[in-house]
């Protein structure tokens, strides 16, 4: 300005005042909006099941050659998994319509993030959950000798997934594997295991009776029927849990390297929404008895609790096998509540060697269950397939969850191979 200029202000048109205005609106609403932005991503967390109940076990594990699955319907409560849409994200594997699934190679040896989000119609997320995949090295324990003890009901019983543990361990590069136990089938005298069908963790903890059981029975019933392998009379004839006993009888001494459980079916089938958190907590009163028997014995035994696998994927299964006793739901909603609980008890114990097998993940419910031919009505020749049990897999199923133990057993070989004592 120049001297002698007048120095007041040019005056302002009230269209630039107006524009300024709204600019300055704009530029608050921004920041009230960014703030609000930031504020939501803060209070939404990570995980979360939502009404859906998703749930992942905190590790998936696989080895090079095995296929691992994850069935979207298996981690959640849902009537119809069709009326959500899952999303997969992990740098591995294929995501399908009803499935991830993925078979490793040695270049995929490592761990990796899994996460699944679920969204309804909308594409609104309802449901978030997160996991770890880690893939062991296919030579992880390589000639080293092991032994395994299965416990469990009569998914155990059918033997298929222990005599799979073994026919996997045949090939080169994997550990040299004893199955520890009683024979129920002398024509296949290596496969041994401590199952039986109809028990529960209560009938393995309490039930004593005189006599020795015998191997390789052919009545189901005679060997269900005998007492606990782990029951021995004391010194006053009194039955106690005496593992060191058992161990001396059936594996030279030794304490088995590794003891897996698959429990929960049988204590919990009859629950309803009402009574399963006590029949849960009675389950968990006498898994504790067993663990602790299996720790105090040997504490660097590695313990592995299955979760509780899926039951057959239609209500077919169970009217073939109970008629109008039970339906499918009610044994999902108990089967669901299982695993939540079982994850929330046994969880994140790894210093204790109790680790969780995501047996449910990975069990295909719609097409490796036993299933029938048959007409569809009584009025057409035209046939159909149904499934046609309830709870029992049939032997591509048993074999799923052999892959998934398998893959456990070669990440904690990987991780810390065992001292053979």
């Amino acid at each position: 300005m120049k001297h002698g200029q007048d120095a007041r202000a040019t005056p302002v048109s009230k269209e630039v005042c107006k524009t300024l205005t709204i600019h300055r609106i704009h530029v608050v609403l921004l920041a009230v909006l960014s703030c609000a932005s930031l504020l939501a991503q803060a209070t939404v967390p990570a995980q979360f099941p939502g009404t859906i109940r998703l749930l992942l076990p905190p590790r998936i594990y696989a080895t090079p050659g095995i296929e691992m699955n994850v069935y979207f319907d298996n981690i959640c409560l849902v009537a119809n998994p069709l009326n959500y849409l899952f999303d997969v994200n992990c740098a591995k594997g294929s995501q399908q319509t009803e499935r991830w699934t993925f078979v490793p190679t040695e270049e995929d040896v490592g761990q990796y993030p899994f996460v699944i989000e679920v969204r309804n119609e909308t594409n609104a997320v309802i449901a978030r959950a997160e996991s770890v995949l880690q893939v062991a090295p296919k030579t992880a324990g390589a000639g080293l000798p092991i032994s395994v003890l299965t416990i469990g009901d009569s998914l155990t019983h059918a033997a298929v997934y222990p005599a799979h543990l073994l026919e996997l361990c045949k090939a080169e590069g994997n550990p040299k594997i004893t199955l520890v136990g009683h024979v129920p089938n002398e024509k296949t005298p290596d496969v041994r295991i401590e199952g039986y069908g109809g028990w529960t963790a209560h009938r393995f903890a309490t039930f004593y009776k005189e006599g020795e059981r015998r191997n390789g029975t052919e009545d189901w019933k005679t060997w269900n029927s005998s007492g606990s392998p782990f029951l021995y009379a004391d010194g006053t004839g009194k039955p106690a849990l005496d593992f060191p006993r058992y161990c001396r009888e059936f594996n030279g001494g030794k304490a088995p390297d590794f003891v897996t459980f698959l429990l929960g079916c049988n204590d919990n089938f009859g629950a309803n929404d009402e009574t399963i958190e006590a029949s849960i907590d009675t389950m968990f009163k006498y898994y504790d008895m067993l663990i602790e028997m299996v720790r105090q014995t040997r504490a660097d035994t590695k313990i592995g609790m299955l979760l509780l696998v899926p039951p057959v994927g239609t209500q077919d299964g169970f009217g073939a096998n109970y008629k109008c006793g039970q339906t499918r739901w009610q044994y999902k909603r108990n089967q669901q509540r299982v695993v939540e609980r079982t994850m929330e008890k046994y969880g994140k114990r790894e210093k204790e060697n109790i680790f969780l097998i995501p047996s449910n993940v990975n069990l295909d419910c719609l097409h490796n269950y036993p299933s029938v031919n048959a007409p569809w009505n009584s009025q057409t020749k035209a046939e159909g397939r149904r499934l046609n049990n309830g709870v029992h897999p049939a032997p591509e199923g048993y074999r799923q969850i052999g892959d998934t133990i398998f893959c456990w057993i070669k990440a904690q070989l990987a991780a810390a191979p065992v001292s053979g004592k």
